[in-house]
């Protein structure tokens, strides 16, 4: 278990690795707002502390509904701890900031990565009701980071050059029997 700590129930559940169709496939939006997706948000939680990530996608733990947590720190070194449903990257503006960034859906892999240094996130919460999240830093990488998971994106692609050529290697090591 990680340093972070929650009141949260929740099962952990298996991440999903580079590989599984579910982590390339557009996840749908939520159109019912129940105990279940409760619940899910709950798992979501409880795996990332256990796997200790800033974020977790829902993708990641093989649902395809449009939703993501996080518990990470912005440049200022407050805490942001919640959950989007039915997220939009509203804006990702600012100075491009490239720092190491991993995935843990690529375990043991960190690559210099390019993200804004401001983003900001609308969408609901698990009551449908209205949900606003901006962050700088660190806070800023993680929404947008997640963000493209539910896009069916990872996040080595978005680098480029040298970095894009080490990831692609490494990746392909790792595949070999």
């Amino acid at each position: 278990m990680s340093k972070r700590t929650t009141t949260r129930n929740g099962t952990a559940r298996p991440i999903r690795l580079l590989g599984d169709p579910v982590l390339r496939t557009e996840c749908d939006p939520v159109r019912t707002f129940d105990t279940a997706l409760e619940r899910l948000v709950d798992d979501m939680f409880v795996t990332m502390y256990e796997q200790d990530g800033a974020g977790v996608a829902a993708n990641q733990v093989g649902s395809g509904l449009r939703v993501f947590v996080y518990d990470c720190e912005d440049d200022r070194g407050r805490r942001h701890v919640g959950h989007v449903v039915n997220p939009v990257l509203v804006a990702a503006d600012g100075e491009l900031l490239v720092e190491s960034e991993g995935c843990l859906s690529l375990p043991g892999m960190r690559f210099e990565t390019a993200r804004h240094a401001h983003a900001v996130v609308e969408g609901v919460d698990v009551r449908n009701r209205p949900v606003r999240v901006e962050g700088t830093g660190y806070f800023a990488r993680c929404l947008q980071h997640e963000c493209g998971h539910l896009d069916g994106e990872v996040y080595i692609d978005v680098l480029s050059g040298d970095e894009r050529r080490e990831a692609m290697r490494a990746i392909r090591a790792l595949q070999r029997p």
